[in-house]
């Protein structure tokens, strides 16, 4: 059992950044692969970002491919997900995922976060 706590949402203007993180409980962590997902007011969960279990890998999606950076430190139990550049577009509910498969997807991940909320003004 994995549990998943994401901050670091807020309020930004557009161009400007915001790190989100995820916090897992119990000892396992480092056997899960993380990613983070994010949903906007009436449209599907998104994948954004995945990093394996190692952090040897990481996979975006290519509308934040070179804005976001996921990165993940085991002995702390975290996940976290530099945003820069963000746009109005970038508004979104970000959830924090974790699974053992790889790569990872919404519909194959049984942890989540409770989610946090960021919205970008233009």
């Amino acid at each position: 059992q994995v549990q998943l706590v994401d901050s670091g949402g807020g309020l930004v203007q557009a161009g400007g950044s915001l790190r989100l993180s995820c916090l897992a409980s119990g000892p396992i962590f480092r056997t899960y692969h993380m990613g983070w997902f994010r949903q906007a007011p009436g449209k599907e969960r998104e994948f954004v970002a995945a990093i394996y279990r190692t952090g040897s890998v990481t996979v975006y999606a290519d509308s934040v491919k070179g804005r976001f950076t996921i990165s993940r430190d085991n002995a702390k139990n975290s996940v976290t997900l530099q945003m820069y550049s963000l746009t109005p577009e970038d508004t979104a509910t970000y959830y924090c995922a974790a699974g053992r498969n790889w790569p990872l997807r919404a519909s194959s991940a049984p942890y989540w976060g409770q989610g946090t909320q960021v919205t970008v003004s233009s």
